[in-house]
């Protein structure tokens, strides 16, 4: 992209837009095109002025930012990421505007000058460039406008595999190690409903998510599940059939304790890694634990490459990997990153992950 991105920033307070504009007009490839103080405004500004991606505050005076993400996800598609506050309240209404079709959030907290100020600067220029530049742009914000619109009726597109076929072969699966980060939220949705309730083997998610926001999640998927989905807590003993999500801000791992029980541990250590909750660190653990031959990893739509190195050393132990697809991930980096390293068995569109995960468990 040869133009600068162009930014809408829609929020009530003063120093917010002020902080966010000077953040992204910093990188020099990003121009803020407008400022709107509440949704009624930002809505009329997306309509006049079309920008590439927009900033929404949820709670706003006239029109709040879930009313006003809705509106433009029906008549203007864009890609917009929510300023949410890092509150319980401001996770369950960031679980929703992540339904209504927002691609992302950045927490409210992070966007006030503090010594974090140079990474955070960078995690949202980041963000924002990889998911305005995200190939397939128009297919994917049609997708994201239909999906809570209508169901599909188009037949899905056949599996694509590095090894020449179209599902995995059948093996003793003991765990599933899922990965993933931006647009993980409305995918999981998609996701996680469709597993089935008899598959015999615990089931691990890594989202790249807050503390707070990943409970809010969990609880959402277990409501909207036949599968139980839980938070992870610290020594409780897992359970086969059971989807555990790591905790925002901690690592999550097994490990099999002295009374030959497997148990999850949850921890901020390593404190060293660019994520926490990391993939790399979940996916060795589980690998460990329950063997290479017996884990199937599940990498999907993520900025970054978070899980790469861990497949690699399942692939050479002899485990199994699906990575999503290009076409239906918001942001194609951690399933590009096993791609590219040719680790990946099977590229799926999203809507065929969970039928193969199914079918390894004979379903």
């Amino acid at each position: 992209m040869t133009r600068k991105i162009k930014a809408l920033i829609v929020d009530d307070s003063a120093f917010m837009r002020k902080s966010l504009t000077l953040m992204l007009e910093s990188s020099g490839e990003i121009e803020v095109i407008g400022c709107a103080k509440d949704g009624l405004e930002g809505i009329q500004m997306v309509k006049e002025k079309v920008p590439d991606i927009i900033t929404m505050d949820i709670e706003m005076p006239k029109m709040d930012g879930l009313t006003a993400l809705q509106k433009i996800m029906s008549d203007f598609p864009t890609p917009v990421l929510m300023v949410s506050s890092l509150t319980t309240q401001g996770a369950e209404e960031t679980i929703k505007a992540l339904e209504y079709g927002a691609v992302d959030f950045i927490p409210k907290e992070l966007s006030y000058v503090n010594v974090n100020i140079v990474k955070i600067r960078e995690e949202l220029i980041n963000k924002v460039k990889e998911i305005v530049r995200q190939k397939s742009l128009s297919i994917r914000l049609k997708r994201i406008k239909n999906i809570q619109l209508r169901r599909t009726t188009k037949p899905s597109q056949p599996a694509k595999s590095l090894l020449g076929n179209t599902s995995l072969p059948q093996f003793d699966c003991r765990a599933v190690a899922i990965g993933i980060s931006t647009g993980g939220p409305l995918s999981l949705q998609k996701l996680v409903p469709k597993l089935h309730s008899s598959i015999s083997a615990p089931i691990f998610i890594v989202q790249h998510m807050p503390p707070k926001f990943t409970k809010s999640l969990a609880d959402r998927l277990n409501g909207m599940s036949d599968i139980e989905v839980k938070e992870a807590e610290n020594f409780e003993e897992i359970r086969p059939g059971v989807v555990y999500m790591a905790p925002g801000g901690f690592h999550m791992t097994a490990n099999k304790n002295s009374k030959n029980k497997y148990e999850i541990i949850v921890s901020e250590y390593p404190n060293d890694t660019l994520h926490r909750p990391s993939v790399d660190i979940m996916l060795d653990s589980i690998t460990n634990v329950f063997g290479a031959k017996h884990t199937l990893a599940v990498i999907m739509t993520g900025m970054g490459k978070d899980g790469s190195e861990a497949v690699k050393k399942l692939k050479q132990q002899g485990g199994y990997t699906i990575a999503q697809d290009e076409e239906t991930s918001v942001v194609y980096g951690m399933p590009k990153a096993v791609v590219d390293n040719g680790t990946a068995d099977l590229i799926l569109p999203l809507d065929n992950i969970a039928n193969q995960i199914n079918k390894v468990f004979n379903e």
